[in-house]
């Protein structure tokens, strides 16, 4: 069995150290799923067609709508000026006194709102750096300012956000958007105020030792101020079309799980429980709506470059979905082998609670492939079974079990070789020795208050 265990400590090893490296993921993740088969001692090319290639395309069968989606509003909200207008809009109203909450604000916004992190990287970004430079902060400060805004809990904590990583638990349990809402705000409320805190804290002690803003950096933004934006009012209007249709396709009168019959659903299309697609065509009718309030706030701009807007988008969203459905693919290769068997049995029995439980395997798979998404996926495709059963045994919600996985994606993802971080890093032209320290602390911030938080609910059950 040693060797079992061996065989994809190997594989996991190599994924990550290789996708740190720079090398896609979804090419890395095959290659390796196949290196531990070849290993362990199983069949190559049936394990490759018929489990990696079957839960890859399951995977995007499942969420390619809301990548999509996502990808387009979030470019057609960059190109309309109204990503612009909300980041120039917050930060020139609370002005650099409070520089490094002004731009966490406007990155919340903007994610909360729907718009991909990516996207709210390149718009938040010449903003940043404007209001930094005046405030004389180290720019080496705006790489961890915008991660705690745009990949922290906006992303997977506060109830209702439209981001994937909140979104692909509700396959799993049954729940929707919203779960377990309290418990969301109360881990957003403690990442938000922790990481001001240590943000500011670096703020200050680099105002003590007079390190100013700095010189010679590189992609130095150039802002034009006689650019056209559009009202701030107009320009959040989309968000917050997205935030309302989203709750009241979800939690009210009309919401999705009214819109068919559950006998039809059943019978024609063999969906046994509605309530595990109902979250997804929330989002999907949410986001419909908000892309063309977004394209009408500046139809005139957006048409003229719309057809190389959505080419963008839908090539930003098929490698976002492919990278993702590989590594879901090679997490369900791994669950096959002799291996897993005992590093399962380790990992569920890390705590008897299953909240902390889930919390170890969702952070440690997250962690290893650098995705929130993937490793979220990964761990709930060969888990989630195993959690709800304990968690009916015991007696605990499966919301709370959506929003402790969700939540706990987002905490050890971040590491080096994270693909958010990697391109956070070469927007704002800083390297990982300049700028990575704040957003690892970032990170161990999410990744304890997640525990604290399993730990806490565990006393309750």
């Amino acid at each position: 069995m040693f060797f079992q265990i061996l065989a994809i400590l190997i594989a996991l090893g190599l994924l990550m150290f290789l996708a740190y490296r720079g090398y896609p993921v979804i090419i890395l993740a095959p290659i390796m799923a196949l290196l531990a088969v070849l290993l362990s001692g199983g069949h190559l090319l049936p394990t490759y067609t018929e489990i990696f290639m079957t839960n890859a395309g399951n995977y995007v069968k499942n969420f390619f709508p809301i990548f999509l989606l996502g990808a387009i509003f979030g470019k057609i909200m960059e190109m309309n000026g109204a990503a612009a207008s909300i980041a120039h809009s917050i930060v020139g109203k609370m002005g650099s006194k409070h520089a490094i909450l002004s731009v966490v604000l406007a990155c919340a916004l903007l994610t909360y709102g729907g718009v991909s992190l990516f996207v709210v990287a390149f718009a938040v970004y010449p903003f940043a750096a404007a209001i930094f430079k005046e405030a004389d902060i180290p720019k080496r400060l705006i790489p961890g300012t915008i991660a705690l805004g745009a990949f922290t809990f906006t992303m997977d904590a506060l109830p209702g956000t439209p981001q994937i990583q909140n979104i692909i638990p509700t396959n799993y349990f049954g729940t929707d958007a919203y779960a377990a809402p309290l418990v969301g705000i109360i881990g957003s409320v403690i990442v938000f105020s922790m990481g001001m805190l240590w943000l500011e804290r670096a703020r200050r002690k680099a105002a003590r030792a007079s390190e100013g803003y700095g010189t010679g950096h590189k992609n130095e933004p150039e802002i034009n101020p006689e650019a056209k934006l559009p009202k701030f009012w107009l320009a959040v209007l989309p968000l917050i079309l997205v935030i309302i249709s989203n709750f009241l396709f979800s939690r009210s009168g009309i919401a999705a799980s009214h819109w068919y019959n559950p006998e039809m659903l059943k019978k024609v299309f063999l969906i046994a429980d509605p309530a595990t697609v109902v979250s997804s065509w929330s989002l999907i009718a949410a986001l419909s709506l908000g892309i063309l309030t977004a394209l009408l706030l500046n139809f005139r701009q957006v048409s003229v470059k719309l057809t190389t807007t959505l080419t963008i988008a839908a090539s930003g969203a098929l490698l976002a979905i492919f990278n993702t459905a590989s590594e879901v693919g090679f997490g369900n290769v791994i669950k096959t082998l002799p291996g897993f068997t005992a590093i399962q049995h380790h990992v569920l029995n890390a705590s008897s609670n299953p909240l902390l439980s889930e919390a170890v395997s969702v952070n440690v798979l997250s962690g290893i492939t650098g995705s929130a998404s993937g490793g979220l996926s990964i761990a709930l495709e060969i888990m989630s079974k195993s959690y709800l059963h304990a968690a009916h045994t015991l007696g605990i919600s499966p919301e709370l079990l959506h929003r402790i996985a969700s939540m706990a994606s987002g905490g050890m993802d971040t590491l080096p070789h994270n693909g958010a971080v990697i391109t956070l890093l070469a927007i704002t032209g800083l390297t990982h020795r300049q700028s990575y320290k704040d957003i690892f602390a970032i990170t161990v911030i999410k990744t304890a208050t997640v525990f604290l938080i399993a730990g806490v609910s565990s006393f309750f059950f």
